[in-house]
């Protein structure tokens, strides 16, 4: 039940995302970057309001990386956009609801691999660059619910990867949401202890906003 009705949001939430004339900046991913966009406080509404300039949104709840269909798949909320910068997280829901993966080594090996050259997410990263994007990946911070468990080492592995992926490009960033975020601070996240609160997606944003100001002035 609590699937159907988390999927009946994406999809509801699919018909208030878009991309506005002008955008030079597009957020993709999943429900960390949608979540607070009805109260309109998502991380694309505050990235909006620091710059004075409007962001594109076509995170939605649910997305995935390797799966997924129409825009709950994260490459084809990207395809054939091209922007000057492309904000993106994903991963979380190809890992399943608290990792719970048959096999994360595997998973993580479709997502990106060791050395972060080839796998899912660097394919979708080396599209957005041929299409001249500069991208800005955030990687997950840690929420309470999952703290202190076995998935905290899955999300550093996945986080050293996208390093070394970043590391090789000039063009592409790694934002770590852990950078301001902390587990112990639950005004940083809604009532489900896993997603950001409004505050949560304003710390987002307040991570990401200088990482985007060199980049739309060149």
């Amino acid at each position: 039940m609590r699937y159907i009705v988390l999927l009946v949001f994406g999809l509801l939430a699919a018909c208030s995302t878009g991309v506005p004339d002008g955008a030079r900046v597009v957020v993709a991913g999943d429900s960390v970057m949608a979540w607070n966009r009805v109260a309109g406080g998502s991380v694309a509404d505050r990235l909006q309001s620091r710059l004075g300039e409007p962001v594109g949104d076509v995170s939605i709840p649910l997305a995935q990386v390797t799966g997924g269909v129409g825009s709950l798949n994260i490459p084809a909320q990207l395809q054939g956009l091209r922007v000057p910068v492309v904000v993106v997280n994903g991963g979380a829901n190809d890992l399943g609801v608290g990792c719970s993966c048959p096999d994360c080594g595997a998973v993580l090996d479709r997502l990106i691999s060791e050395d972060g050259r080839s796998g899912a997410i660097p394919a979708l990263v080396a599209d957005l660059r041929g299409r001249g994007s500069r991208v800005i990946w955030a990687d997950y911070y840690t929420s309470p619910r999952y703290a202190g468990t076995t998935c905290e080492q899955t999300y550093r592995v996945l986080e050293r990867r996208l390093g070394r992926m970043a590391d090789a490009d000039p063009g592409v960033t790694l934002a770590d949401m852990d950078d301001v975020f902390s587990p112990d601070d639950p005004t940083l996240f809604a009532a489900d202890r896993t997603h950001p609160s409004e505050l949560g997606s304003d710390r987002i944003a307040g991570l990401i906003a200088p990482l985007l100001a060199p980049l739309l002035t060149r």
